[in-house]
């Protein structure tokens, strides 16, 4: 499943990308994120307690930042396994755009889930995997900028604020 998201962060590119590679914020970030190690420049390992419709599952994550192109862009890619429960495994192609004196973060992920969290249903996971990622990018955003902005699909020109919101699955791994 194919997830997409963009936010106006009104703070300077170099600000959003320290954000973005800096393990304390991300921690804060991710989704019932419990605990998040820095292993080297490129690698953290994350515990992350998730619950989608029915299962609820403490995943141990694996997060690399690949296709690194400071400040403009990078992967994320993640895999998390989670015993009985199952495992998910994703990319997000995160891209930051100066927009005058604030800057446009765009996201593109792609998620997929095996075990009992694909029993569950793709309507159910697709909506908690893309609420997971609008939460994450969403609380990185209003952190870095209370007044940032969830900018709409090209179809919608409406704007409208992002809430610093704390929930549920895991960070960019499927």
């Amino acid at each position: 499943m194919q997830i997409e998201g963009k936010y106006l962060i009104h703070s300077p590119r170099e600000r959003v990308w320290e954000a973005l590679n800096d393990a304390d914020i991300l921690r804060q970030c991710i989704p019932g994120c419990e605990s998040l190690t820095r292993k080297s420049d490129t690698e953290l390992d994350a515990d992350v307690v998730a619950k989608i419709g029915p299962v609820k599952a403490k995943f141990k994550t694996r997060v690399k930042l690949e296709n690194i192109q400071a400040p403009e862009s990078y992967t994320i890619a993640g895999s998390s396994k989670a015993g009985n429960a199952g495992f998910g495994r994703g990319k997000a192609d995160v891209r930051l755009e100066p927009a005058g004196g604030a800057t446009e973060l765009s996201y593109t992920a792609d998620f997929k889930v095996g075990g009992k969290l694909a029993q569950v249903g793709s309507r159910l996971v697709a909506g908690a995997t893309r609420k997971t990622a609008d939460d994450f990018f969403g609380s990185l955003a209003s952190l870095l900028d209370p007044k940032a902005e969830k900018v709409e699909d090209k179809t919608s020109a409406t704007a409208e604020p992002v809430n610093h919101l704390t929930a549920a699955p895991p960070l960019p791994a499927s």
